[in-house]
């Protein structure tokens, strides 16, 4: 895998840009924040992850660790591949990223071109408690206390960790087509939803 470059930025446009490294130039799809700190002349380092296709070799590459980080953790949420983890990377920042996750914000997360409504609350499932530390030294993965709550009581009802996840963010997106705020609900009332969903990750 090519994990980074460093070589003298030959062309650039606001997706790509072309790097000379050792005389070869090698072509990279970048976002526009990236793009913004590039300039045609000058050495640079890229943080890069590597897509392979049967048809294809593609670099994305981004300024820091983390935006790559991130780029590769989205991709393994179900349905979306390097085109809409860019999207995401592109009008978000790790961090911005992680805090939405963190705080179940699907508003923040379906603003973003080719993601939607249902991407949204996918991404959070999926992702929930794995995107704790995308950036070195800030935490964004901070589980809100109802879930924390919701979820050891499940436990002690026999539920192992991975079922009471599941049942939670089963009942989170059930709760949201509802426009309904886990918060605002006394746990008692949560964790009898959560019962009545009847599902224990089977």
């Amino acid at each position: 895998m090519i994990a980074s470059l460093y070589g003298r930025i030959r062309s650039l446009q606001i997706d790509r840009a072309i790097i000379d490294v050792g005389g070869v130039g090698l072509a990279v799809i970048i976002t526009p924040a990236t793009s913004a700190r590039l300039s045609v002349g000058n050495d640079a380092q890229l943080f890069t992850s590597l897509v392979v296709r049967e048809d294809s070799l593609t670099l994305f590459g981004f300024f820091d660790e983390a935006s790559r980080l991130a780029f590769d953790l989205v991709q393994t949420v179900t349905g979306i591949g390097p085109k809409v983890a860019m999207s995401i990377l592109a009008n978000m920042s790790p961090e911005d990223l992680g805090y939405a996750i963190a705080q179940e914000n699907i508003a923040a997360i379906e603003r973003v071109p080719g993601i939607g409504r249902k991407g949204a609350q996918r991404l959070i499932l999926e992702l929930k408690g794995k995107i704790t530390h995308v950036s070195e030294g800030i935490p964004v993965g901070h589980v809100p206390l109802w879930r924390e709550q919701l979820s050891s009581a499940l436990i002690s009802l026999g539920f192992s960790a991975k079922e009471a996840d599941t049942s939670v963010g089963q009942l989170l997106v059930s709760m949201q087509a509802e426009k309904e705020d886990p918060a605002a609900f006394e746990l008692g009332e949560l964790l009898k939803r959560a019962l009545q969903k009847g599902s224990r990750g089977i």
